[in-house]
């Protein structure tokens, strides 16, 4: 596997981890865990920190002159904004759950 297909892909499985972490943490805050949401929120931005360095990595090289493009790297590019917004949303997500508990109680 050559280099640049190897920064992709680790692009993917990194955001792809972080993103399963984000999903997992909505449903952690639907069953009232907040604390182990909160847990997997960070593990999350962990896992998507080591995909966005990549990325950076290539946005450096591309501006020092380097030729990026390939249909992988915007699989990968996809993924990492993908990862973002799911992050967002369970953050939402989580806000929402304790509020109606509060309400709730």
């Amino acid at each position: 596997m050559e280099g640049l297909e190897l920064v992709a892909f680790q692009i993917i499985s990194s955001v792809g981890t972080a993103r399963s972490s984000y999903i997992e943490a909505i449903q952690e805050a639907k069953n009232k865990n907040y604390d182990r949401a909160k847990e997997l929120i960070e593990e999350g931005d962990q896992t998507f920190i080591e995909g966005h360095d990549a990325h950076l990595k290539l946005l450096q090289e591309e501006a020092e002159g380097k030729s990026i493009v390939s249909l992988l790297i915007l699989h990968a590019e996809d993924q990492l904004m993908s990862a973002e917004g799911f992050k967002q949303i369970a953050l939402e997500f989580i806000d929402v759950y304790q509020r109606i508990d509060a309400l709730e109680k």
